[in-house]
């Protein structure tokens, strides 16, 4: 198959990329390289994928070049405008297109006069602006990562619910786990009416647990308002609470780095407060045979088997529902862990699945 994807064009797509969207663009892509399909991207002029064809709508990323914009917010609209009429102009060269762009009801919209069969992955929670948005194209076929994200969609049809996978191979195994908690996450900037930071990813509860229970806690992410690492974090940062890494935008540690912290971690904590659409970092923790204890949110659910590969905390039993669970966590057997993993969440069947849909939609075109 001919198949040319959309790209996100906050960041570039290369190996090194650590943020999740882009990462499911180049895992995804590479793979269908790899079973002997020709894959072409729309998207930065720096992107790299070996083997594959970059089309630049744009020379760098948003997060890079939005700083230089007059108006950052009409500037990124006109990218992406440029970039559905672009997918427009050559779609006639394709089999299938797959749209990864955020947000993707803007080249939904520019679709509709496109013949080539095409698919878009909803990445963000489907809330009820964007549900009320997507609903106005019925015909639109869309791919949502977990049946607790299709369950957002109100009004919206979904076509299918397609799992994201795991590099099995670089999340690789470990029975023996060390004496520390991980976790990682996005300090986001977003604020409470109070003028607080909101939180979002749960860094707080993270902290809170290690004080409350005097354990070894690792810290790290992307930080997307320093004030918020200076108010809410360093202060509590010790020998038993440390972050690694730089303090940045982007995520400081490579997925190698991520990897060998997360093979040893006793336990990942997911203490995000947000609808979660699927939550890759749990599925590359229990790869790794590390349980997961997270907040019963979004698509937490189906991720960790509850008692088996970690604990689902009800929200409502906050720092009290996250220490029971670590109490017990001596009680998960990792190989159950990783085969959670190798039974649904493996990158070979994320591609699989992908590949089985794109020939489903060529055939009924």
């Amino acid at each position: 198959m001919k198949i040319l994807f959309l790209a996100p064009l906050e960041r570039k797509i290369t190996p090194t990329v650590t943020a999740s969207r882009p990462r499911v663009v180049f895992d995804l892509a590479m793979g269908l390289k790899q079973r002997g399909h020709k894959v072409t991207i729309l998207g930065t002029a720096d992107s790299r994928l070996s083997g594959i064809k970059v089309i630049p709508v744009i020379k760098r990323g948003f997060y890079e070049l939005n700083s230089q914009f007059e108006n950052p917010f009409c500037a990124d609209i006109s990218f992406l405008a440029k970039q559905a009429k672009m997918a427009q102009d050559i779609s006639g060269q394709f089999d299938i297109i797959h749209n990864h762009a955020k947000p993707e009801f803007i080249n939904i919209l520019m679709s509709q006069n496109i013949k080539t069969p095409f698919l878009s992955t909803l990445h963000l929670p489907i809330f009820k602006e964007i549900d009320e948005t997507l609903s106005m194209f019925p015909k639109a076929k869309l791919v949502c990562h977990s049946a607790s994200a299709k369950k957002m969609a109100k009004k919206t049809k979904i076509y299918k619910v397609i799992p994201l996978g795991v590099d099995t191979r670089l999340y690789k195994f470990s029975a023996q786990k060390d004496n520390y908690l991980f976790w990682l996450g996005r300090l986001g900037k977003a604020k409470d009416k109070n003028g607080k930071f909101s939180d979002p990813k749960g860094v707080k509860w993270a902290i809170q647990l290690a004080k409350q229970t005097n354990s070894n806690l690792l810290l790290s992410g992307n930080v997307e308002d320093k004030a918020f690492f200076e108010q809410e974090v360093r202060p509590h940062l010790s020998k038993n609470i440390k972050w690694i890494g730089k303090v940045s935008f982007e995520q400081p540690l490579s997925k190698t780095e991520v990897a060998k912290i997360m093979r040893k971690a006793k336990a990942f904590l997911m203490t995000t407060q947000l609808p979660e659409t699927f939550g890759l970092v749990m599925a590359e923790a229990q790869s790794c045979g590390t349980p997961v204890i997270g907040f019963k949110i979004g698509a937490v659910p189906e991720i960790i088997t509850n008692n088996k590969t970690g604990f689902i905390v009800e929200p409502k039993e906050g720092i009290a529902g996250l220490k029971g669970a670590l109490a017990k966590i001596e009680k998960i057997n990792p190989a159950d862990c990783r085969a959670r993993v190798e039974k649904y969440f493996t990158l070979e069947k994320m591609v699989s699945s992908y590949e089985k849909t794109y020939q489903e939609l060529i055939a009924t075109n």
